[in-house]
């Protein structure tokens, strides 16, 4: 298996990351996940931009451009035999010794890792729809950044896990953010309503091309904070994110939602949404 380190591609087995790597020691790098749909890339600047944007916010200087890394990860999908799937990378702000919380010198030299793994789209939860708990958001505040240390997040998926359920949606107070890994959206009335970007949620690639989708079919979109009983008493409850897609939400602790109802507004997401997937990646062969 081909991997990236650093600027290069080089088998898996041969990677050799220090243990004083402070990606390893603290947590201290940023991350982004694309999909690959017919060995294919799908907004794929779209999330070098997010990369480098986070990056830009914990003030770690990129050791390649945007083009580069561009390169570099479009290499690697062709040294792969991946049709369908994702890549992942990653940037830790590299080796440093002695062990310090402080920032290091600008000697110390980012490291890039990236590797790609085959998954299928989720077909059945596509249409059947997935089961959520409602969690307190116990994460920091900045979620604007799509940080490596997510022990909050993980602590809130397992949560629901315990419960039985796929995803936990997230709320600080009465007010929803988003979800353990994906963003959430209601619709009321004919609209969709979710949370506005800013330091409490990611801002995310997919939901950019849920709202594209929206402005095509005349749908409002409002981009401001609702409450969980707002969420509780919507007509429709979406989440989205890159490995999930446009997704209807069944269920939210013992509140169900009907998702069989054909010409609903997440219906119509998903099949605009998947014409931008066949526009940037060609036919889907499920």
């Amino acid at each position: 298996m081909k991997v990236i380190w650093g600027k290069e591609i080089i088998d898996r087995d041969k990677v050799n990351i220090d243990f004083e790597d402070r990606g390893y020691q603290f947590g201290d790098g940023v991350y982004e996940v694309i999909r690959i749909y017919n060995h294919t890339y799908f907004c794929v600047d779209e999330h070098i931009d997010r990369f480098f944007t986070s990056a830009e916010k914990i003030e770690m200087r990129m050791p390649l451009t945007k083009a580069e890394l561009k390169a570099l990860i479009t290499d690697l999908l062709r040294e792969s035999a991946v049709k369908n799937g994702s890549i992942y990378i990653q940037m830790t702000r590299g080796n440093a010794s002695p062990r310090d919380h402080s920032y290091p010198s600008q000697d110390v030299v980012p490291l890039l890792t990236g590797s790609i793994t085959a998954s299928e789209r989720k077909i059945d939860k596509m249409k059947n729809g997935m089961r959520t708990t409602l969690e307190d958001d116990i994460r920091w505040l900045r979620c604007d950044i799509k940080m490596i240390s997510l022990l909050g997040n993980i602590m809130l998926k397992h949560e629901a896990h315990k419960k039985n359920a796929d995803e936990a949606i997230l709320h600080r107070g009465d007010i929803i953010t988003e979800c353990s890994s994906s963003n959430v959206a209601m619709v009321k009335d004919g609209a969709i309503y979710t949370h506005p970007d800013g330091n409490l949620i990611l801002p995310g690639i997919t939901k950019i091309v849920w709202k594209s989708c929206a402005e095509k079919l005349n749908i409002p979109v409002y981009e401001q904070a609702f409450t969980t009983e707002e969420l509780l008493n919507a007509d429709e409850v979406f989440i989205s994110s890159t490995t999930k897609e446009v997704m209807p939400i069944s269920k939210i602790d013992d509140k169900t939602f009907d998702v069989s109802k054909k010409g609903s507004i997440t219906r119509l997401l998903q099949s605009c949404y998947e014409k931008e997937i066949v526009k940037q990646c060609g036919e889907l062969t499920n």
